[in-house]
């Protein structure tokens, strides 16, 4: 990664996760609401492609590799010590490489460019210019495939006190959740012909969202 941007977001991500790494899926389990639904929604059949965008510790490739066996695993993320975890996680079961969300060439990483679904969960919120992450995530499905999208939601129903509160504990780890999430995605599937359907979670804490691409 030579971009400057690039380089110090992964000092960034590696600062955050060289600790939280070894207590992440122990902790994130009780507020990353909706990455399960985002799993059972994928319908993979076997010699499937999943590629995770910022695929962390490697708990839903796990996850995913389980519900669909035969399926193929990729995952790439910009934090080395994420990938630690990961390829500790899910060992020869998986395609894993270093990369940017935002721009990061799969064919060289991953040895293919196009996959069946693509899954971004809970990563668009600490993204810099996520907004092109979400467009890059969509040039890479397959004719048939679709995009798998889950993360913070507006927070719009949740009481006040209770929403702010958790945007500034949100905020210790530099994660933002994106309020135009779901409209982005409505001019994306616009653009590029996709079929887009989304859920709201209870209190708007979570947004999810599916973009079929046609064949």
């Amino acid at each position: 990664m030579s971009d400057p941007q690039a380089q110090g977001h992964a000092a960034l991500m590696d600062s955050v996760y060289r600790g939280q790494r070894h207590i992440y899926d122990l902790t994130r389990k009780y507020y990353l609401f909706g990455r399960d639904r985002l799993i059972a929604a994928l319908d993979c059949g076997p010699g499937d492609a999943v590629l995770e965008i910022a695929c962390g510790t490697g708990r839903n490739l796990a996850k995913i590799g389980k519900a669909y066996p035969g399926v193929e695993l990729y995952g790439i993320d910009i934090s080395s010590e994420m990938l630690k975890s990961a390829r500790t996680t899910l060992g020869d079961n998986a395609t894993l490489a270093p990369g940017d969300a935002r721009d990061f060439d799969a064919e060289a990483l991953l040895g293919r460019g196009r996959f069946d679904r693509v899954v971004l969960s809970y990563s668009l919120s600490m993204i810099p210019d996520w907004e092109r992450a979400l467009a890059h995530a969509a040039t890479l499905v397959a004719p048939g495939g679709s995009l798998h999208v889950v993360d913070f939601g507006t927070l719009e129903t949740m009481p006040g006190p209770l929403a702010a509160l958790l945007r500034g504990w949100l905020a210790k780890f530099h994660v933002e959740p994106r309020a135009s999430l779901l409209p982005e995605a409505g001019r994306l599937a616009d653009s590029e012909g996709l079929r887009l359907r989304s859920e709201r979670g209870r209190l708007s804490y979570f947004t999810r969202l599916d973009l079929g691409r046609p064949r």
